[in-house]
């Protein structure tokens, strides 16, 4: 059976890729907090901040083949740019963004080898327009688009498909933060009349997952009509 590695896979929409995904794919998840959220999970679990090279390229090893890399772990943060502390900013940045240089880097190793593979980038609509007051995580998710496009086209000549899903406002727990009022002020923004779900998510990654790798370098948006 091939092998698909997802990072983010304890919750939300990581967790539900895994769900969709595992009747096709070898599981090896990662996550960083909460191992015990991957419990009803089958394949190899890893406990671990993607963020450190040295953590990636241990899994990546032990993996030995890779068909599927979903590069979903990410934390979003809250606050005006002159209040952000020089260490979140580093956080953020290195949880959305240098996660997925190093999954990717490892990884297209094994893939160039095998002239196959596909990897799929989990990034916002906000890597698209920017949201105010989230300047870092918008920061990251633009990084992440423009890295896929890049990355798209390195890889293109050895088979390897390389797109990005930019979900919109998808019901999560990085988004159960916020109070009723802003909330439905949200919902108010978005056509579809309701935010998505994890599982909407997963399904769009199972569909890429199998497109033709024809299909490469693109920033699909699954946000209900929001953008």
């Amino acid at each position: 059976m091939k092998k698909a590695l997802i990072t983010g896979a304890s919750r939300g929409i990581g967790h539900a890729a895994a769900e969709i995904l595992k009747d096709e794919y070898d599981l090896f998840l990662i996550c960083r907090n909460n191992p015990a959220l991957m419990a009803d999970l089958p394949g190899a679990h890893y406990t671990g901040d993607t963020g450190s090279s040295s953590f990636i390229e241990g899994v990546i090893e032990e993996m030995g083949t890779i068909d599927l890399l979903v590069n979903n772990a990410g934390i979003a943060y809250f606050d005006l740019i002159q209040d952000i502390t020089p260490e979140k900013w580093h956080e953020v940045i290195t949880t959305d963004l240098t996660s997925v240089y190093n999954t990717a880097h490892f990884a297209a190793k094994k893939m160039i080898r095998c002239h196959s593979g596909r990897i799929i980038n989990i990034s916002s609509v906000w890597g698209i327009h920017g949201a105010s007051c989230e300047s870092a995580y918008s920061a990251a998710k633009g990084g992440v688009n423009a890295f896929t496009k890049a990355l798209a086209k390195e890889l293109a000549p050895s088979g390897i498909a390389v797109n990005a899903l930019a979900p919109g406002v998808i019901d999560t727990d990085m988004n159960r933060n916020f109070s009723d009022e802003e909330r439905a002020a949200l919902i108010d923004l978005i056509p579809a009349g309701r935010m998505g779900t994890p599982e909407e998510v997963a399904k769009a990654i199972l569909l890429i997952s199998k497109m033709p790798v024809y299909l490469t370098g693109q920033i699909i948006a699954i946000d209900g009509g929001f953008c």
